[in-house]
């Protein structure tokens, strides 16, 4: 089965702002963005069509003609980060953050869910999706997603897991 992944357009949030599962505007450029994305989408058929339920994934799927097939999937949400949530990093202090940054694999957020916490919640869908009988489906999903998504595919590694973030509007093609 093929997975096409594709990231949200740019947010309209400053740089350096943990944003997570918070709703947040998409950029005065999104008409350009998903323009891009449904072009780069042209002559591809897809049996099933996902998204995460935030704002910023529902509107780029309906802008690329989904709105009427996209089933919304709360384990497709960015992972969370509780109190950290629409914080500057630089203004992210204290203890908490700092065991985060020694361990975030297994330490959790300050109120929010640890990496393994959100992988494990992004592979639930996939293992239930792989025993579906598709061959192509689309996903409309946060960068985090698809970096969860690399490594159960065993394209990436938790190593180098954010050297290979997709950008904004990317969509990336995996196979499970």
């Amino acid at each position: 089965m093929k997975l096409y992944f594709i990231r949200h357009t740019s947010v309209d949030v400053p740089q350096g702002v943990c944003y997570g599962q918070s709703n947040v505007p998409v950029r005065e450029t999104f008409e350009q963005e998903a323009e891009q994305v449904k072009t780069n989408l042209e002559g591809l058929q897809f049996e099933a069509v996902y998204s995460s339920p935030l704002s910023r994934c529902r509107k780029l799927a309906r802008y690329c003609g989904f709105e009427d097939r996209m089933v919304l999937v709360d384990r497709l949400k960015e992972m969370y980060f509780g109190n950290w949530e629409m914080k500057r990093w630089d203004d992210i202090s204290g203890e908490k953050i700092s065991k985060w940054y020694d361990n975030w694999v297994e330490e959790p957020t300050d109120g929010g869910e640890s990496f393994r916490i959100f992988y494990n919640r992004v592979v639930s869908f996939l293992d239930e999706l792989k025993n579906q009988d598709y061959e192509n489906v689309v996903i409309f999903a946060h960068g985090g997603v698809i970096n969860c998504a690399k490594v159960y595919a065993g394209v990436a590694t938790l190593d180098k897991l954010f050297e290979s973030t997709p950008t904004y509007g990317e969509i990336v093609c995996l196979e499970i």
